[in-house]
């Protein structure tokens, strides 16, 4: 039987809400730019880099870095200073066609750069910054240990003086991109408080093993930091962070990228469903002309649209400097939350198809297993919601 024909329509996911209204136009034409990028360079290899567990990273963050999009919305430094609402654009483009790729980019400017940026020395800020913006450097980001994920005040890495060094014990897990990287901010215990570092990776005694065996996040490098009496001098170390206060900030930037990518992910998930549902047939006539079809998609529609609606928001807090991390949290535990809701009936509508690479809603569904737990998994955001509403805390 030849495929269905649709009837042709005037709306869109995307302009269901009318969404572009809401954005200038420099941000559609910098989304226009990052989302053919991701259709023409990123979007025919990635299944193939998903399956076999492989990224070109250093290959890809150059092209990235010459785009612009590495610390876009950091200034200076080699850093184009965006607005945090067009950083968020491109987050949710790069991860509509892959978790792994938007997390390259955030790792690389809303952790290591934004680090640096934000606590540490001039010298600092001149040595790595601009070649991490090319993409010429690579940086990760050391906070997370194998004991103490979601409780980062736990950790046991630990810095000493000695002389004028600092010496530097322990393991960091599932560090992004740590196995090809140059530099890593590495978050350690020292009887002045947690301090922060960025160690040049070529450092006797610092030691990356790439991760394997993934089931999620496959085109992504994800790595194990080892530190055995890594000695680096007082100069590495990051001035002006002292306490978790410095690595939580950190990880607020990293999710705000978030909020913008998750949608990006369930965006291509429910586009990627309506053109097979309506090509599909299914007892001598499309898919798409069922009333349980149509319903889901309704719903679907409507969770995307109000997660798109709830980023934009938190980006025009974030532009004009109100933003809390009580919102950010608000964002994060929503959208990644809904994404993966989608992404899983997406599959359903696909039927068999909806397991194999073919299409991508199966291998998004499978990365945001990842996203909804990094960067503070979902009970961890409801907790910092829950003490910002109640005023008491419960997390111990």
């Amino acid at each position: 039987m030849p495929a269905h024909q649709p009837l042709p329509t005037t709306t869109t996911i995307e302009n269901l809400l009318d969404l572009d209204s809401l954005l200038s136009a420099e941000d559609r034409d910098l989304r226009t730019m990052v989302r053919g990028f991701g259709e023409q360079r990123l979007r025919p290899q990635i299944a193939e880099w998903f399956e076999a567990g492989q990224v070109p990273v250093r290959e890809l963050a150059a092209e990235i870095g010459k785009l612009g999009l590495l610390g876009m919305h950091l200034q200076g430094y080699g850093c184009s200073g965006s607005t945090a609402t067009a950083y968020g654009l491109v987050c949710q483009e790069l991860e509509a066609v892959d978790s792994g790729l938007r997390s390259l980019v955030s790792v690389q400017g809303s952790l290591a750069m934004f680090a640096i940026h934000r606590w540490g020395s001039e010298e600092q800020r001149t040595r790595w910054l601009p070649g991490m913006a090319a993409g010429e450097l690579i940086g990760c980001f050391g906070l997370t240990e194998p004991d103490f994920g979601s409780n980062p005040g736990g950790m046991r890495t630990t810095a000493r003086r000695d002389g004028s060094d600092w010496i530097l014990n322990g393991s960091k897990m599932w560090i992004t991109n740590a196995s090809v990287a140059d530099v890593a901010i590495i978050w350690a215990r020292s009887k002045e408080g947690v301090l922060g570092f960025a160690v040049p990776t070529s450092t006797p005694g610092f030691h990356a093993t790439e991760m394997t065996r993934k089931l999620s996040l496959r085109a992504s490098v994800t790595s194990e930091i080892h530190l055995d009496d890594v000695r680096v001098p007082e100069d590495a170390r990051l001035p002006e962070a002292q306490g978790l206060k410095a690595p939580l900030s950190c990880l607020s930037e990293a999710r705000f990228g978030i909020v913008f990518g998750a949608v990006g992910a369930a965006r291509d998930c429910l586009q990627t469903t309506l053109d097979y549902v309506g090509t599909r047939a299914v007892f001598d006539r499309p898919l798409a002309g069922y009333q349980l079809t149509q319903a889901k998609i309704a719903d679907m529609a409507v969770e995307l649209g109000k997660a798109q609606l709830l980023a934009l928001h938190l980006g025009r807090l974030k532009d004009e400097g109100r933003i809390r991390p009580e919102q950010v949290s608000v964002g994060k535990l929503n959208n990644v939350r809904e994404a993966i809701k989608i992404a899983r009936q997406c599959r359903t509508l696909l039927g068999a198809n909806g397991i194999t690479l073919e299409y991508p809603v199966l291998r998004h569904a499978n990365n945001l297993e990842s996203v909804l737990t990094y960067e503070g998994t979902s009970e961890v955001h409801q907790l910092v919601i829950g003490e910002a509403l109640t005023g008491v805390g419960a997390f111990r």
